[in-house]
């Protein structure tokens, strides 16, 4: 055993200051601690450790005793027994945070985030400290605490370890967000938070400033989760849509630099998956009189600054996610949110029909072939990950205001066949547009124009013309052919390899008794491309 944890363990004040530096000396990056596991080392030095920390004499050895917890803290064995509710309070009295702390004496910053920092730990390692901490006053004081913010003085990285503790706990007991949104009224607290900090910013977010807001929005995001649009009362409504006009201003602002403008989007985006769809005419607003937006930002008078930063981050994680579980874990946020976007309201429907499927010019390579916002898109269509590909098909086919024809010419048949199948529009028939706009749009291109005639709908691109296999054979010999491709489709049907369908009268396919009944009705089944003006 260490002779400094000895030390420690036996109480031996006089030399208790040089056994902790020396133990924050050799274990300040460690995360376990497996030679406490005898002769009860670990309990006893846990022990010793609270001791020190509630004895007011020994004040100069509190900030030293912190670190330790800290460190020791990361080591998940037997925390649950280890944390009792004497250490915890004692850790969150010095931390600032109890019902008995004393507001008006000396701050002192450098012992309060230690004791931060240790909580942090202890609730993230420790379910037994998430219930206590739920109890305690800790929920309540961060929420008062909050109103202090807008002293210059209080430290960045104490705020910041508010917000962290704030998260851990709603995100790991879920019957605290009810308290903590309706009787302490926090989601108004924090979102004149995250104002506070932008009022604060002088031109762009510093690091530190998107640390916090990053926080700020991930505990927003915890009492957003679970909340369902058609339950909210006028005040939710209001604070939502004041809170997306909020997130609009972050996502406009300048950041210190490109890694952490990225982290504070997907906060934003995974919030932004929680608010109501009425609120998300939040993302644009009116070009004023004098406001210069460059042309690519703007759409009918309207600045889509924050959407186009959305599709930016979109595009950025499209060319990152090369493998299913980065698009599984990195993908669907953002791809909700641009549908709702698309769903909600017709600028930004239109927006972003422009910048994701703009008027057709390469009709040579295949809609999936390149590395254009729609090339990305359509390789979803056929991922096999449901809520991804769910998610690219209902987007596209919003931005095409739900037109088939309209979906099969971007995209090609056999990439929305999915889609057309879930909403029995196989057959291609005419889709009910009324509740989009009736304006049509960019008209198509001379390159789509010359080559529609040779444009393989299944594929969605051209193909050049083929030579007829059969043109040089007899009719007895098509007849011999047709039969023995019927007879190896019936041979795949019986043994079960494949099942043959058609299109049924709801335009969803149909199961088949024999390949002969695919020619029933065939002529009605045939893709076709109609003259459809975008």
């Amino acid at each position: 055993m260490d002779c400094d944890v000895q030390t420690l363990i036996s109480g031996d004040h006089a030399n208790a200051l040089v056994a902790l530096n020396n133990f924050l000396a050799k274990s300040s990056k460690s995360f376990s601690f497996p030679e406490l596991n005898q002769n009860n080392y670990r309990k006893n030095l846990w022990q010793s450790l609270g001791q020190i920390l509630i004895n007011k004499k020994q004040h100069d050895l509190h900030l030293n005793t912190l670190s330790a917890i800290r460190i020791l803290s990361r080591d998940k064995t037997g925390l649950n027994e280890l944390v009792t509710t004497k250490l915890l309070d004692s850790i969150v009295n010095h931390a600032n945070l109890s019902k008995d702390a004393n507001q008006f004496a000396e701050p002192n910053y450098e012992l309060n985030v230690e004791a931060l920092k240790c909580l942090s730990n202890i609730i993230y390692n420790s379910e037994v400290a998430v219930a206590m901490s739920c109890k305690n006053a800790t929920i309540e004081a961060i929420i008062m605490r909050l109103r202090t913010y807008r002293d210059s003085m209080l430290p960045t990285e104490i705020k910041f370890f508010h917000m962290r503790i704030l998260f851990l706990i709603t995100a790991l007991c879920s019957e605290v967000r009810s308290k903590i949104k309706k009787d302490l009224h926090g989601s108004t607290y924090l979102i004149e938070t995250l104002d506070l900090i932008l009022k604060e910013s002088n031109k762009e977010l510093s690091e530190d400033q998107v640390n916090l807001a990053c926080e700020i929005l991930k505990v927003l995001f915890n009492l957003s989760a679970t909340m369902h649009e058609s339950y909210m009362d006028e005040k939710e409504v209001a604070c939502h849509m004041r809170l997306v006009i909020i997130l609009h201003d972050y996502l406009v602002f300048d950041v210190c630099n490109p890694a952490k403008k990225l982290e504070l989007h997907n906060h934003i985006i995974n919030l932004m998956t929680c608010m109501p769809m009425n609120s998300f005419k939040g993302l644009r607003t009116p070009i004023l009189d004098g406001e210069i937006v460059a042309k690519e930002l703007q759409y009918e008078e309207q600045n889509m600054t924050a959407l186009h930063e959305i599709l930016s981050y979109l595009k950025c994680k499209l060319d990152e996610a090369d493998t299913f579980s980065k698009q599984r874990d990195t993908l669907p946020p953002v791809l909700a949110v641009l549908l709702k976007a698309a769903q909600v309201d017709r600028f930004m429907r239109k927006y972003l029909r422009i910048h994701i499927l703009p008027p057709l010019k390469d009709v040579i390579n295949r809609p999936e072939q390149g590395n254009s916002l729609r090339n990305h898109l359509c390789r979803l269509l056929t991922c096999p990950i449901k809520q991804i590909h769910q998610v690219v098909a209902e987007l596209l086919f919003v931005i095409c205001k739900e037109n088939v024809n309209r979906m099969v010419k971007y995209t090609g048949y056999g990439n929305a066949a999915g889609l057309l199948a879930g909403r029995g529009l196989l057959g291609l028939g005419e889709t009910d547009t009324s509740e989009y706009s009736s304006d049509s749009g960019d008209s198509d291109t001379e390159e789509y124009k010359q080559l529609k005639h040779c444009i393989n709908p299944v594929m969605g691109c051209y193909e050049p013309p083929h030579p007829n296999p059969i043109a040089n054979m007899t009719e007895e010999q098509k007849e011999y052919e047709a039969m023995k491709l019927v007879e190896m489709m019936d041979n795949l049907t019986r043994t079960g390899v494949v099942k043959p369908c058609r299109i049924g009268q709801d335009g969803r396919p149909e199961p088949i008794a024999h390949v002969l009944q695919l020619q029933e009705g065939l002529q009605k089944q045939q893709v076709r491309m109609e003259d459809d003006s975008d």
